[in-house]
């Protein structure tokens, strides 16, 4: 017990260091890259930009991986609001902060056919 208390500990708080990128899943170790996209839109002089993003299988397969990476390093974030893991679907929601663009390489995995 102590230790899944101790694992959840450190999970949040490399979560909480950097807050720019989004890494869920397994995105290194028996997957294959069903769809990767560079998600740009340009700033607006005092405002935040959100935008949403949306994924869906063609095959219906479900999700094993979602890496989206902030290429501009700025202080952007980006959640899953609907789907994700387990899920044949994924939509994300970003938001620049104020005055800045938004910049994604987005890249969603899956299992291959063979396993």
């Amino acid at each position: 017990m102590k230790t899944v208390i101790l694992l959840a500990l450190v999970a949040l708080s490399a979560y909480s260091v950097d807050g720019s990128h989004l890494v869920v899943g397994n995105v290194a170790d028996r997957v294959v890259l069903a769809h990767h996209a560079k998600v740009e839109y340009n700033a607006i002089p005092f405002f935040k930009r959100v935008k949403s993003f949306f994924y869906s299988s063609p095959t219906n397969r479900p999700i094993r991986g979602i890496q989206a990476l902030d290429t501009e390093h700025t202080k952007a974030s980006i959640n899953i609001t609907a789907g994700g893991i387990g899920y044949p679907f994924v939509n994300l929601r970003m938001k620049s902060e104020r005055g800045h663009g938004l910049s994604y390489d987005i890249g969603i995995y899956i299992s291959p056919d063979f396993i």
